[in-house]
């Protein structure tokens, strides 16, 4: 059974939660505290962690960053900041997904179905391909350049492997997003900018002889390979 760790300080949503996600199937463990968050997630390493931002002790962007320096497990952030900057500062710390408050808990259920579904469909790809020093083994749900495994979010290795499909082919922003990030994506654009941003760094020390994420301004975004393609 696939897990939740529920990471909010204020109880009555927290059990809001827990009932809606267990009418739907999922195992639910909760969580008060920054502090009680990381614990949990180390004991009971969940499928998915619904993280509120406003947290006693170590906030929201703490953990965050504390889970993506270990984990690529998907995280959706909760808050009631719904300024476009705290969206923003959540997807570039790797989040998966941003849900401002007051919320209808069957859309928390629905956007955490979604984002599983979207983690979930990468390991059903077969096959590896190789570009250059760049290895990708969609099966393996894994990426590794000259041998070492690259670590990657689950949404930022969706879009990447989505590119690799279609190499030298020049995508949108609008393009991207419905093909990554599903028609139920109503956050900002900017998403897939912070995404390529974050995919970009992990892929530093590939030789730009071999291939690179290139921009093209007013276009969108292209995976080039030069050589070595398989």
């Amino acid at each position: 059974m696939k897990s939740i760790l529920v990471v909010e300080d204020e109880p009555a949503i927290s059990q809001v939660l827990k009932v809606y996600l267990q009418k739907a199937g999922f195992q639910v463990e909760q969580a008060f505290t920054g502090d009680e968050a990381i614990v949990k997630f180390e004991l009971e390493s969940p499928t998915l962690v619904l993280l509120d931002v406003m947290l006693p002790g170590r906030d929201g962007w703490t953990i965050l960053k504390e889970i993506r320096e270990k984990s690529s497990c998907p995280v959706i952030m909760l808050t009631a900041l719904g300024d476009v900057n705290y969206r923003l500062s959540g997807l570039h710390g790797g989040a998966d997904d941003y849900i401002t408050k007051p919320f209808v808990a069957d859309e928390v259920v629905a956007r955490v179905h979604a984002v599983l579904r979207r983690s979930g469909n990468i390991s059903k790809e077969n096959g590896i391909k190789q570009f250059g020093s760049l290895q990708i083994d969609r099966k393996a749900h894994s990426v590794k350049l000259k041998g070492i495994e690259v670590e990657l979010t689950p949404r930022d290795l969706s879009l990447f492997i989505f590119l690799s499909e279609h190499p030298n082919q020049t995508f949108t922003r609008e393009q991207l997003i419905d093909k990554v990030w599903g028609m139920d994506y109503d956050g900002s654009d900017r998403a897939v900018d912070l995404s390529i941003k974050r995919i970009r760094k992990s892929l530093g020390n590939w030789p730009e002889k071999e291939g690179e994420i290139k921009t093209f301004r007013g276009l969108g975004y292209q995976f080039c390979v030069y050589e070595n393609r398989s």
